[in-house]
């Protein structure tokens, strides 16, 4: 497909932006030669080609080079006609505050408002910069010792569109406009002989966060950066925080807000793995520099899995540089906001670096990660593990006639699946529960503290101890009718669990319940209210695997869910949704209560995902979210993994299954995911029941908004039985 075929199939699939379209317009850009950039599914390496630290320097000039070119636009030199002017000087307690206004550039067009509010005595002082709107967090700066700096860089107050009329040929976003307002600031500070020149931080929240890492990138003089919550376009990797995330994606972050990076960004959605850089670079661009990343768990701007991967990824340059502790993370309860106690710890970090206070930040990691370790310490691998290549990675179906020998074939590949789950511990079974449900203020923090016009919510406990909620038709409990349920499995969206973050339409249990299905929630173990329970479940359960923990909690959920009154139990379905569609084909093959399932970019063929697809491959399972560690034994073998998909898909034979397989998902190979629904439709056509396994391959890429659920509502209408 050439570039302008490209342009075309992006204005089709995308939503409508028309600051975009007008850029395009007005630009005559087209996208890049997809084909002629590598594809890098994981965080790109930025120490690749490094050996010393002469070759990061230039390492780091080509990676700011195509942060300039992608992402932030261009930006101009610093000014050499600076000129400030005291609009206004008074004292309070112990302090004594300057408002200042700042003019530069040609004909001193660019103005920029600062204010200072410089503590009592003789210096020199270190400095907390920050934007207009966090005025708060300078004020309690001064308390410390610093001298508090607040510029106008922030939607409160916003000089920066002065910029654009002194320097109009630089193509520079919004973003980064307000970055180079930080050096301009700092240009002035300079000039003071009561400022630390060696002890300037700067920090900003959410979007601010995201100017404060660009502007470090762009300005060594900012000794020590803070990233408050900065979400996608600052932390947050575009990578590991896509709409596949129920995160704010690529086409959600430039359609609503099209001036913060540069147009060009637009181009990658759902091609984030072209990119050729992304934001663990941004922040390795300060290293050596202290840099502390702070993140609420349940913040669903960010991703506490996605900046754990960015943080160790960081990490490494830092380390190259004799600099590994000075980058950590700072986890911290809630969800966005930040309080006082919050910038006290911030505070502190500035004091452990500037040598003013000991002060302790210990690395934590939540989410599992170090598979070598997990290798180490728990695991051998047996003699009888391995098995023989297949010259047909799929083909293992091929020899089946009959419904009997599928039986016993099946059996099989349920012990397959057990082993490679690992050893699940005990459990004694339980109805629902009411003791243990999600308090209201926990369930507002998640975006789930209304059932929703027309609709009903229950809150209750199951298995082990996990809090869940139904979403019913208002009216039917107590109604005596029996309604088919659907059972929802959610994607990899760590803060809110089996809430959607960022989304385009409604969320799907919502549309589910008001077209009168009952449905079942809950957060998988790692996400929403449950992230922390998967800190240590490998030292807990060395030999199972978080794959095998989401399994039984499905399990016991379909035992919670079958007794429910106003539920149809022969009519119980599930959908999923990636990580979802992978959990709920695992179910299946281990039990049969599903009625159906539907499989929303689900899977792809694990023996054919080798590293040449580009996806990622079975590394992803076994190393990056460790769900299936022992996949991590056929990395370069991947054919003689035990089982694959065809057989789970098979496992539901007779029953329907519907697959949802985008074109343009780069998770999946969708000419595999083809080959492998084909191969199940073998045992499918021992039942006389091919049709009952259905593919759709829309022409779109990893997400799961309004057309995908369209799609899988009318299967479910069809399948179910049930008119609304």
């Amino acid at each position: 497909m050439d570039r302008k075929e490209e342009l075309e199939r992006l204005l089709r699939i995308l939503p409508k932006s028309e600051p975009w379209e007008r850029w395009l317009r007005e630009s005559g850009e087209l996208p890049p030669d997809f084909d002629s950039l590598p594809s890098i599914p994981d965080l790109p390496d930025p120490l690749e080609g490094v050996g010393s630290p002469e070759d990061w320097r230039r390492k780091r000039d080509r990676i700011k080079a195509l942060f300039h070119r992608y992402v932030i636009g261009t930006v101009p030199p610093p000014p050499e006609n600076l000129r400030s002017k005291v609009l206004r000087s008074y004292r309070d307690e112990g302090a004594r505050v300057e408002e200042i206004l700042l003019e530069f550039g040609p004909s001193y067009k660019a103005k920029l408002w600062m204010e200072l509010m410089i503590p009592e005595g003789e210096g020199p002082f270190p400095v907390f910069m920050t934007q207009h709107n966090h005025r708060g967090w300078a004020r309690i700066a001064v308390s410390r010792g610093y001298i508090g700096c607040v510029y106008a860089g922030a939607d409160s107050r916003d000089d920066t569109d002065t910029f654009l009329e002194a320097y109009p040929e630089y193509d520079w976003s919004r973003l980064t406009r307000r970055a180079w307002a930080a050096g301009r600031c700092i240009d002035y500070l300079m000039t003071l002989p009561f400022v630390d020149k060696g002890k300037i931080a700067l920090t900003g929240h959410s979007r601010n966060g995201k100017q404060s890492l660009i502007a470090s990138a762009l300005d060594e003089r900012i000794s020590v950066v803070i990233s408050s919550s900065s979400g996608a376009g600052g932390a947050m990797p575009y990578r590991y925080f896509t709409e596949a995330h129920f995160g704010e994606g690529i086409e959600l972050l430039t359609r609503v807000f099209p001036d913060w990076f540069h147009p060009r960004l637009r181009f990658f959605a759902g091609r984030e793995h072209k990119l050729p850089v992304d934001n663990h670079e941004l922040i390795a661009l300060s290293a050596p520099r202290p840099c502390l990343l702070s993140i609420a768990l349940n913040d669903p701007v960010e991703s506490s899995w996605a900046m754990q991967q960015v943080y160790l990824a960081a990490k490494r340059v830092y380390e190259f540089l004799g600099a590994g502790d000075k980058i950590r993370i700072m986890w911290r309860p809630g969800s966005h906001e930040t309080w006082a106690t919050v910038i006290e710890r911030y505070l502190d970090w500035c004091d452990l670096h500037f040598g003013r206070g000991e002060f302790d930040f210990p690395e934590r990691l939540i989410h599992p990660c170090d598979f070598e370790g997990w290798r180490r310490r728990y695991v051998t691998l047996v003699s009888g593990e391995e098995v023989e290549g297949r010259g047909d990675p799929l083909g293992d179906l091929e020899d089946i006639s009959s419904i009997e020998e599928w039986e016993r074939r099946k059996e099989a590949v349920r012990e397959e699946v057990r082993r490679m789950l690992g050893e699940e511990p005990p459990r004694v079974r339980a109805g629902a529960e009411g003791y243990g449900i999600e308090p209201g203020h926990i369930a507002s923090m998640l975006g789930r503290g209304g059932a929703g016009e027309g609709i009903e919510k229950e809150g209750l406990v199951f298995g082990d101890y996990i809090a869940a909620d139904v979403y019913t038709p208002a009216g039917l409990k107590g109604s005596g009718e029996k309604r088919p349920a659907v059972l929802w499995l959610h994607p990899f969206s760590f803060s809110n669990g089996y809430v959607a973050g960022y989304r385009r339409g409604e969320q799907v249990f919502r549309r589910l319940a008001r077209r009168g299905y009952v449905v079942f929630c809950f957060d998988q173990i790692g996400f929403g209210r449950r992230i922390e329970e998967a800190e240590g479940f490998y030292e807990r359960h060395p030999l199972w695997s978080l794959m095998g923990k989401m399994v039984r909690d499905v399990r016991a959920a379909l035992d919670v869910l079958a007794e429910l009154p106003y539920v149809d139990e022969g009519r119980i379905f599930g959908l999923g949704y990636a990580l979802g569609g992978m959990v709920g084909l695992h179910v299946g093959i281990l039990d049969d209560r599903f009625a159906g399932f539907a499989s929303v970019c689900g899977f792809t063929p694990m023996r054919l995902d080798t590293p040449e697809k580009g996806t990622g491959g079975v590394r992803r399972w076994s190393h990056l979210y460790m769900l299936i560690p022992k996949l991590g034994f056929y990395i370069g073998r991947e054919s003689e993994i035990p089982y694959d998909y065809h057989m789970l898909l098979a496992a539901f034979a007779p029953k329907p299954v519907l697959v949802v397989a985008p074109t343009l998902d780069r998770e999946a190979t969708v000419e595999d995911v083809r080959l492998c629904v084909e191969r199940a439709r073998r045992i499918y056509s021992l039942y006389g029941a091919e049709g009952n396994l259905k593919l759709v391959t829309p022409e779109d890429y990893n997400r799961f908004g309004p057309e995908a659920q369209d799609i899988v509502l009318e299967w479910l209408d069809s399948v179910s039985k049930y008119k609304s």
